[in-house]
């Protein structure tokens, strides 16, 4: 009897889990359809001002520009990486994370420092515990991520750049594809190329190569179109990587509905496969039982 009950803890106690994870698929259900459409409605503006920043780039790409300029030597790499707050959403936030600590060493082989940015609170705690302090980290709002936020970051981007404490940025996150499928992206934010100024989201290398180069008719611009350009690439850093806050909020919710849907089926088997061994272990014990009763009963019919 005491491993019945054994069991029938266990079973209690998964049927709460269940229970749990059933509800959370449900909200990230919920969650994923108005993070899709926010993410959808910012993605013409970032096409427009993407498409705007390459017109006026093929008039007249300026390579004074600082944020234009390829620094001579790589000394020091900063990596933007957005997950999430919570967990309990699969690889969504370690698959990133290790990325980064790989491309790190990798770098840090080469005699190369880097810096990271992260945005949810898993990121943050993985790298502080692991001594690698973030440059700048933001918590508690990765599934509504702000425009502030991608302003603050994209301050802090394009002044350290500028100035030279930083020659390369890298930007990681997750694209939401659709509300099942998510992707996880990897770019290069600055310095800028005409090659990394198109329209695609994301835009990843098989995505550029796809993308016929069009040859824009002659604009005249007023001051010049180094001038608009200055003007004009700020707006576009900023706008990227808001968009990527919005891209990857979304995925976290699909990432999150799709960890808990598995573990709810999980549970499901698991729990099948105790009550069928509940059963079992009942029966035998009833047959054991009903065996001793009816030894008792035959020792008293022989007295």
């Amino acid at each position: 009897m005491a491993n019945l009950r054994e069991i029938q803890r266990r079973m209690s106690s998964i049927k709460s889990t269940m229970q749990i994870t059933r509800t959370m698929e449900m909200i990230s259900t919920a969650r994923i359809r108005r993070a899709l459409r926010r993410a959808e409605e910012a993605t013409p503006y970032k096409d427009a001002i993407t498409h705007m920043l390459a017109n006026v780039a093929s008039a007249g790409f300026d390579d004074s520009q600082p944020l234009l300029q390829k620094h001579l030597t790589e000394k020091n790499v900063l990596f933007i990486l957005i997950a999430s707050d919570r967990g309990l959403a699969g690889g969504f936030n370690l698959t990133p994370e290790r990325e980064v600590e790989r491309q790190a060493a990798e770098l840090e082989k080469k005699g190369i420092a880097s810096e990271v940015i992260t945005c949810g609170r898993k990121p943050t705690e993985y790298f502080s515990y692991r001594k690698h302090r973030p440059a700048m980290s933001f918590v508690g709002i990765s599934s509504e991520p702000t425009q502030d936020e991608a302003e603050r970051i994209a301050s802090y981007v394009m002044d350290g750049y500028s100035q030279h404490r930083f020659d390369r940025v890298e930007i990681l996150y997750w694209h939401a594809k659709n509300r099942v499928d998510q992707t996880m992206v990897a770019e290069q934010l600055l310095p800028l190329t005409q090659d990394l100024m198109m329209p695609n989201q994301p835009r990843t290398p098989e995505a550029l190569s796809a993308v016929g180069h069009t040859l824009y008719p002659d604009y005249t611009f007023e001051p010049s179109a180094q001038e608009v350009l200055g003007y004009l690439i700020p707006a576009y850093i900023r706008t990227v990587i808001f968009h990527a806050l919005l891209d990857s909020a979304a995925a976290e919710h699909g990432a999150r509905r799709r960890a808990m849907q598995s573990a709810t089926d999980n549970a499901k088997e698991v729990l099948s496969s105790l009550s069928r061994t509940y059963n079992r272990e009942r029966q035998g014990a009833i047959t054991t039982e009903l065996t001793e009763i009816i030894g008792g009963a035959s020792a008293l019919e022989e007295n």
